[in-house]
Order: C-alpha cells, then sequence, then structure tokens
C-alpha cells in the first residue's frame, strides 16, 4: 500500500465531533500527499481518518484489534489485518509509517504516542515527524512533559521532537518537510 501515516486517536467520537472532522481533513490531506492513511481500524478518530482518505481515492489501512466492545472495523478501510495483542498492532502501525498524527483520546491513544515518542527519541526509529493535535485537549500533557525537562528526566531538545498545533494546515507543512 505504499509509505504511510498514522493517525492515532479515540475511538468515541461521532463525526459531528470537531475532531472527527479535522481528523478526515486530515485523511484528505494524507492522501494528497500520495500516502497510506493508517489507523488502527476502528470508530472515531481512526474511522474519520480512514474515511477522508477513502472519499479522497487514497489508500486507507485499518490495524484492528480484538476487543469485546467498541472495537469493531471501520467500512473505509480498504486493507485490513486484525490482532489479538496490542504489542503487535502497535509495531505495524509504527514500522510502516513515515509521520505521526496524535488526536485526541484515551490510554489507547497516550500509549501509541509515548511509544512513538520514545522510539524516536532513542533513535530506534528514524526521527519521523510526530504532530500532535489539539492543544487545549493535550495541554495538561504537554506540562507535564515539561515537567519532566524541569525534573531532568528527558532533555530540553526531546520538546523538539514533537510538534503541538490546532492548525492542519502546519500540521501537514510539518510532515512535509520531512519528505
Amino acid at each position: 500500500m505504499g509509505p504511510c501515516i498514522t493517525v492515532f486517536g479515540s475511538a468515541r467520537f461521532k463525526d459531528d465531533h470537531p475532531y472527527y472532522i479535522k481528523a478526515r481533513e486530515f485523511g484528505k490531506r494524507i492522501a494528497g500527499l500520495g500516502f497510506t492513511t493508517m489507523t488502527g481500524g476502528g470508530p472515531g478518530i481512526m474511522e474519520a481518518a480512514n474515511r477522508g482518505a477513502f472519499e479522497s481515492n487514497g489508500n486507507s489501512v485499518g490495524c484492528n484489534i480484538q476487543l469485546p466492545f467498541e472495537q469493531k472495523l471501520n467500512p473505509y478501510v480498504q486493507k485490513s489485518v486484525t490482532f489479538e495483542h496490542f504489542f503487535v498492532r502497535k509495531t505495524l502501525l509504527i514500522k510502516y509509517s513515515f509521520a505521526f498524527i496524535i488526536m485526541p483520546g484515551g490510554f489507547g491513544t497516550m500509549d501509541e504516542f509515548y511509544e512513538t515518542l520514545t522510539l524516536v527519541q532513542t533513535k530506534s526509529i528514524t526521527q519521523f515527524p510526530i504532530v500532535v493535535f489539539g492543544k487545549e485537549y493535550h495541554q495538561p500533557l504537554m506540562e507535564n512533559i515539561e515537567w519532566m525537562v524541569e525534573q531532568g528526566t528527558i532533555s530540553k531538545e526531546d520538546m523538539n521532537l514533537v510538534l503541538v498545533t490546532d492548525s492542519v494546515d502546519e500540521a501537514m507543512q510539518h510532515i512535509s518537510s520531512y519528505i
């Protein structure tokens, strides 16, 4: 399916939510760059990003997870694989991606964000762009990361590994600067 850009985010947002609408725009813009949109394949943000790619004739991939609730494959995924274990799924979501967009989400999204960030920080993977979308939503998270700098548990330079924005244009320009 070609190089991917992975969009992480909550399964719980409905199609009229502002973050769903923005994730759909990200899918369209990713398709416009010629990349495949990769998500966890479920509803909410994942569906929105896959939908945007699908509606723009772009490629759309889902790495689904078997859960007793909440997670079913969305109808905009063109190619999918379903996993029993989160760690295998997360590996694929990271391995084939050129950039990462972190939308608002819960524990799973934070797990995916921190794993990706750790791999980039430790140079275990190439320094790919990481965009955190939603300044207000992620403000406490970013304050916590700044606190880590103050405590000396991460370097000040590590703050440069992430772009925090409310602008799809700024996010896509940042990702394009790595091409």
